[in-house]
């Protein structure tokens, strides 16, 4: 082990062991310690999606929360750590990366997008309200949430009342939706 990791190692093992004893002080300092740790070993990981990195930060939190009864005081507690945000990253390219490849690039659409005055913008807007309009309010929800306001997936859920699954579902379907009435005419 590194001098620097076994320095982490010894602070962080400290102060978790007291965590561990109820010490809710302790608990927090432990959880600052982690995310710092924890998003700069995924921000290495996923530098063309660093936009997922909060979000897989928070989920792996939240999972060392669930399953600090399963430390094993003698075992490296860095080590542990680590393992757990790498199952996150790993949950995470196999929900996203089946996905990816069928996803536009925004760039692509560049010169459809663009718009030369305010009224081609407020145009373009009416438009997009209507297009929206013809969707169920879920499904409308989640879609101007994400894509159109640029919430998290936890974010809709958390505003809207939704399941984070529930969320996912409903742009799906209403993106699936709108390319099957609009797409053709595009």
């Amino acid at each position: 082990m590194s001098e620097s990791l076994q320095t982490i190692e010894t602070e962080l093992h400290a102060v978790w062991m007291q965590s561990l004893l109820g010490d809710a002080a302790s608990y927090q300092r432990a959880l600052t310690l982690m995310s710092g740790h924890v998003r700069r070993f995924l921000q290495k990981r996923m530098q063309s999606q660093s936009s997922d990195v909060e979000d897989l930060v928070q989920e792996t939190l939240m999972a060392i929360h669930q399953k600090r009864h399963t430390y094993q005081s003698d075992q490296p507690l860095t080590a542990w750590m680590y393992a757990i945000a790498r199952y996150k990253w790993v949950d995470h390219l196999r929900a996203h990366g089946r996905r990816e490849g069928l996803h536009d690039d925004i760039d692509d659409w560049t010169d459809t997008l663009a718009v030369d005055s305010e009224e081609q913008a407020s145009d373009a807007h009416k438009d997009l309200a209507i297009m929206l309009a013809d969707l169920p309010a879920r499904q409308r929800e989640a879609i101007e949430h994400t894509r159109l306001i640029g919430l998290s997936i936890t974010e809709t859920a958390q505003r809207t009342g939704q399941s984070e699954a529930s969320v996912k579902v409903n742009i799906h379907r209403g993106l699936k939706t709108l390319m099957a009435k609009w797409g053709a005419s595009a």
